[in-house]
C-alpha cells in the first residue's frame, strides 16, 4: 500500500515550517537542515519533496537546484544552488572530493576500532524492497572515515563519519560491514538492536548530516555550515547516559 503525500499549498502557510529549516542563505546558495522523513525530491509515491517545497516558497526564484542528496530517513545539511553556474561549481567540487561532509550516527555495540577508514567497494542490486547496496569487490570504490565520539556502554556508540565519496547508502552499508549497523536502519540494520532502540523511544534512523565545508573555486573564500543534532536524537542519547 502506498500513500501519496498531499501537494504543498503555499497560500495556506502549510510550508512555513520549511522556511524555518533554512539555516543559511546568500546570493549563491541556501542550506536546509532537512528533517528526517522528508524526501529531497518528489517521486516514488510522493507528490513533492524538499526541492518542490522550496520552489513553492520562492516562486520568483529563477533557479533552485539540489547540489546533492540525502536519504529520506537522514536529517541534516542539504546544499541548494540558486544559479546554474553555482550548481556546476558545487558539482565539480563534489566530483573532485573537495567537499568536507560529516555525519553523526549512532551505531550498535561498543565501537573498538578507534579512527578507521573503510574502503569496501559497493554495488547496487535489487531485492524485494527495491534498490539495495551491497559490498562487492567489483563495485564502485567507496571511502568513509569513522571516528568515535562517545560510548554508551556495550549497547551503542556515537560516531562521526567523514565521507570521501558519495555513494548511495554508503555510511549505512559501511557501518554494517564493520559490525556496527546504524540504529533503526530498517534496510541494513540489526532487527533486535532496532527493536530495543524503538522501545527506548527512538522513532527514526539515527543518521544526521552535521557539517558541509569547502572552498569556492573562484577565490570566493571558505564556506562552512553545520546543523546541530536534532532534538529527538539528542534526547535519545541523553537517556542512554
Amino acid at each position: 500500500v502506498r500513500r501519496r503525500a498531499p501537494a504543498p499549498d503555499p497560500d495556506s502557510g502549510g510550508l512555513a515550517w520549511l522556511e524555518r529549516c533554512i539555516i543559511y542563505e546568500d546570493d549563491r546558495l541556501l542550506v536546509v537542515d532537512k528533517p528526517s522523513g522528508l524526501a529531497v525530491h518528489g517521486g516514488s509515491g510522493l507528490d513533492f519533496g524538499l526541492i518542490e517545497g522550496l520552489r513553492s516558497l520562492r516562486p520568483n526564484g529563477k533557479t533552485l537546484e539540489l547540489a546533492h542528496r540525502l536519504d529520506r530517513e537522514t536529517s541534516g545539511c542539504v546544499l541548494v544552488a540558486k544559479r546554474r553556474s553555482v550548481l556546476r561549481q558545487l558539482h565539480a567540487l563534489l566530483r573532485d572530493g573537495a567537499v568536507d561532509k560529516r555525519y553523526l550516527a549512532l551505531v550498535a555495540g561498543n565501537w573498538q576500532h578507534g579512527e578507521i577508514e573503510i574502503d569496501v567497494p559497493l554495488a547496487v542490486g535489487r531485492d524485494a524492497r527495491g534498490a539495495r547496496v551491497r559490498p562487492d569487490a567489483g563495485g564502485k570504490a567507496t571511502r568513509s572515515r569513522f571516528r568515535l565520539v562517545e560510548h554508551f556502554g556495550a549497547f551503542a556508540s556515537l560516531v562521526e563519519v567523514e565521507i570521501m565519496t558519495g555513494r548511495t547508502h554508503q555510511i549505512r552499508v559501511h557501518a554494517a560491514s564493520a559490525g556496527h549497523p546504524v540504529a533503526c536502519d530498517t534496510r541494513y540494520g540489526n532487527p533486535e538492536f532496532n527493536a530495543v532502540c524503538e522501545k527506548r523511544g527512538l522513532g527514526r534512523m539515527f543518521l544526521h548530516a552535521q557539517l558541509v565545508a569547502f572552498s569556492w573555486p573562484d577565490g570566493g573564500g571558505d564556506f562552512s555550515v553545520s546543523a546541530p543534532l536534532p532534538d529527538e536524537l539528542k534526547r535519545f542519547t541523553d537517556r542512554l547516559v
